[in-house]
């Protein structure tokens, strides 16, 4: 049953209808004998509000020259002389430099239309919130062309509160219930959109209720631009298919778990702009930023002109500043709120953005908080290795480990430092050039990164070493919840002893007591120098690299023995990462980054795991990213005698005098007696409980995020 828009209406709403509804919608059909385009059965709704917002000639051609040179249209409004029903078909006009406008005709029904038949009415300019009428005289008309003698006068209709704007290659998916119909989005406005539809060939339109719900999903082939629940507003059924205007069933979408503790959001002067194509309407659109945070940002719009949808997904948005720094991103609109003295709030939320870019972001925002504050800004080296020495980060027994591989050390770390590669970050407090506090933290796993080289000196009356650390959490915030940041844990390496980071990392997983959350494992550290290089296994025994199987029983002994998130962060035996493995990504950027599992087994019965770490020398200053990690899972039956030998294997791989070596559980050193140095406990954050995190240490240290 088609919708009947003429009952009960009052002449606005009629004038809105032949905005929204009556122009008919071209067909798909590539049929050259096609049938003539549907009839216009409401005619009176054209003369609805004439009386009313006059347009002179001059304001009328002015829009006539702005739809030639954008390759626009006008509707022409034929009525048949002996049925007196009517037709909207479309035509492009030409240049118009006086009273006299030619258009030639555009609409592919024209071959199958008798235009003898068929007496002129006026022509229409709809602009998505009004339209105009146009009562012009007919001078001439025939299969290629019209010319038409404008008035004196037009009469602007149908002045709506939001504008609608035309969609273009937005395909539409209509879910509800078992109810499935495809097709493309015709037109939006903020408060909804109209779609065309047809049923799917397991379904009918009979099984959709209007009254109910419906899912709908909008994309554009390559990427989803809109998913969200709608409820049906009006609807007309066709021959073949059905157009359905649906609205959002609120003005705003939970997109993340709320958090408690969330980073600041500051108005900038100058302020940002954000510059996109939008994904609706492919049109370029500029809107001025009325504050931001590393999480997203608001905007305002005229309550007449919004072009935002709650829901709607932006790709590849870009953010500017003082319109030379730019940087892109992936957007939703949030919400939508009413409008109040600046127009309408929007709300966005950046869904992802690429790490260099999210850096820069968040050192615009540090450093408007505290300029003394640098998030991964290039530093001079000889400043950065005079603090690591001054700071007492570089200690005379450390530096005797690496003393004699400075100048790699130097290289390496002048391409982190200045080159700024994706998987490393540095946050520092600077004033004038000298540095007073520094942390940094480098992708060490496929989905891990590990903060380290946290390291202070006193400045007057400020805690360098706190704020760096402030600064960091600032940043893993929102960064862990970007795709492209490939993190889903935290990580870092402390000494027990060490009363600072035991604070900091070991309190928040004894409070949280929930090591799926967060976990502390205690390694034995040993500075290992072969000795053994050549000597044969014990029969029974044998070295080779892990099997599915292994690699069970690890975690499955592991899960026992900790129940942590030191195997989860590692990733081990997780290869379906392709191009986008870790060590791609390094070897793209000039660096090192390898690990590789290896099983012990004594009589086929798994006994140790031994993951060999490989990284550029002083990637880490404790080289624990360049190390072997051994996991003992027969702490009974491995006998010291046997690991060493298997150790001074493994060492072959690496270019150093003194390879570290870490084991777990640390209990097996006391079994073996093996001669260790010193202990490390292995920290490990999900970053789902992050927030929680940043409470602890609001609370524990009175940081504030404000």
């Amino acid at each position: 049953m088609n919708f009947n828009p003429k009952e009960g209406l009052t002449e606005q709403e009629k004038a809105e209808l032949l905005i929204n509804k009556e122009v008919p919608i071209e067909t798909d059909s590539e049929d050259k004998n096609m049938l003539p385009p549907p009839l216009f059965q409401h005619q009176d709704l054209t003369h609805a509000g004439t009386k009313n917002n006059p347009m002179d000639q001059e304001a009328l051609i002015n829009i006539i020259n702005y739809i030639h040179f954008t390759n626009g249209h006008i509707l022409v409004h034929l009525r048949h002389s002996r049925y007196q029903d009517s037709i909207f078909i479309k035509a492009c006009p030409e240049p118009c430099l006086g009273r006299e406008l030619m258009c030639r005709w555009s609409d592919k029904h024209i071959p199958s239309l008798d235009l003898d038949r068929y007496e002129f009415q006026h022509f229409v300019i709809g602009n998505g919130q009004s339209m105009t009428i146009v009562p012009a005289v007919l001078k001439e008309i025939n299969k290629d062309y019209l010319k038409i003698q404008l008035p004196d006068t037009s009469h602007i209709v149908g002045k709506r509160r939001t504008k609608r704007y035309a969609c273009h290659d937005v395909g539409v998916e209509m879910v509800q219930n078992g109810f499935l119909a495809k097709g493309k989005l015709v037109d939006f406005s903020p408060g909804g959109f109209r779609v065309k539809v047809r049923p799917d060939l397991s379904s009918s339109f009979q099984w959709f209720n209007a009254d109910e719900p419906v899912n709908i999903n909008l994309h554009n082939h390559r990427r989803a631009l809109f998913s969200g629940v709608c409820r049906c507003i009006r609807q007309r059924l066709n021959p073949q298919d059905k157009e359905i205007v649906l609205a959002p069933s609120g003005d705003c979408i939970k997109r993340f778990k709320p958090n408690v503790t969330r980073n600041p959001r500051q108005h900038l002067v100058p302020t940002p702009t954000l510059i996109f194509d939008h994904p609706l309407m492919k049109k370029r659109v500029q809107l001025g930023v009325s504050d931001i945070s590393t999480s997203g940002f608001c905007i305002y719009e005229k309550s007449d002109d919004g072009i935002l949808l709650p829901g709607m997904i932006i790709p590849d948005m870009g953010i500017t500043f003082a319109g030379s720094l730019k940087m892109n991103c992936d957007a939703q609109v949030i919400y939508r709120l009413k409008e109040d003295e600046n127009g309408v709030r929007c709300g966005l939320a950046i869904l992802d953005m690429d790490i260099n870019n999210y850096s820069h972001l968040n050192h615009i925002l540090t450093s408007a908080l505290d300029s003394y504050a640098n998030v991964s800004a290039e530093i001079d080296m000889d400043t950065l290795w005079e603090f690591f020495f001054d700071s007492g980060f570089i200690y005379p027994k450390k530096y005797g480990l690496i003393q004699s591989h400075r100048e790699v050390f130097k290289k390496t770390y002048k391409k982190l430092y200045q080159e700024n590669p994706e998987v490393a970050r540095h946050f520092t407090y600077q004033k004038n050039g000298r540095i007073y506090g520094h942390i940094s933290m480098v992708r060490a796993y496929e989905k891990a990164w590990m903060i380290h080289h946290h390291a202070a000196l006193t400045m007057e009356n400020k805690r360098a070493g706190f704020i760096v650390l402030k600064q960091i959490m600032h940043y893993l915030n929102d960064m862990h919840r970007l795709p492209s940041a490939k993190m889903d844990y935290a990580m870092s390496y402390f000494r027990p002893e060490n009363k600072f980071p035991d604070r900091v990392f070991g309190g928040f997983a004894r409070t949280l007591n929930n090591p799926k959350g967060c976990s502390v494992d205690t390694f034995a550290y040993l500075p290992y120098t072969s000795l053994s290089l050549g000597a044969r296994l014990p029969n029974g025994w044998a070295l080779r690299e892990c099997s599915a199987l292994d690699l069970w029983e690890l975690n499955r002994f592991y899960n026992n023995a900790s129940g942590g998130l030191l195997l989860d962060a590692m990733a081990l035996g997780k290869k379906d990462f392709g191009e986008g493995s870790l060590e791609k990504v390094y070897e793209r950027l000039g660096l090192l980054r390898k690990q590789k599992a290896y099983a012990l087994t004594s009589q086929g019965q798994l006994k140790a795991v031994l993951v060999v770490n490989q990284s550029d020398l002083g990637f880490n200053l404790s080289e624990l990213l360049n190390s072997i990690k051994i996991l003992v899972t027969d702490q009974e039956d491995l006998p010291w005698n046997v690991l060493s030998i298997v150790i001074s294997r493994l060492t072959c791989v690496y270019h150093m005098e003194k390879i570290p070596v870490l084991f777990y559980p640390f209990d097996y050193v006391k079994i073996e007696a093996v001669p260790y140095e010193k202990q490390y406990q292995a920290w490990v954050l999900n970053v789902r409980y992050g927030n929680e995190y940043m409470e602890y240490m609001q609370k524990r240290f009175r940081i504030g995020y404000k």
